[in-house]
């Protein structure tokens, strides 16, 4: 069975660059959410296996989305977006209970790395 995916992006093209990494890897995009109200209604509906998370976006960022999802599930793999003067942010987010992160702009191999060594980690 295809591991299950929830992208979490305010940006359209950043979930469609996602989507499309995913799905040419063999993976199910399960859902997509444009804010962190969103994400955290979509992960408790879905329950995926790995949820790509991007910090800013309106009505709740992704590290307050995270905290909430790993109330819910604990052992929730949550892989931090984010763009290259983020790094306090992503620390911030790693302590808020997210596997690891991904650095904006994405490249599909390096996207596939993060999530494959995310999901062995909560295995």
């Amino acid at each position: 069975m295809a591991t299950r995916v929830l992208i979490v992006d305010d940006a359209v093209f950043m979930r469609n660059t996602l989507k499309e990494i995913f799905t040419a890897s063999g993976f199910e995009v399960s859902g997509e959410a444009s804010n962190g109200v969103e994400a955290v209604e979509k992960f408790r509906e879905l329950k995926p296996d790995l949820t790509t998370m991007d910090i800013v976006m309106p009505f709740k960022n992704g590290i307050e989305a995270t905290r909430e999802i790993i109330k819910v599930e604990p052992r929730a793999v949550i892989v931090i977006c984010s763009a290259l003067n983020q790094e306090s942010l992503v620390t911030e987010a790693i302590e808020a209970g997210a596997t690891d992160f991904i650095v904006k702009p994405f490249k599909s191999e390096n996207v596939l790395q993060v999530v494959k060594k995310a999901l062995a980690a909560r295995a």
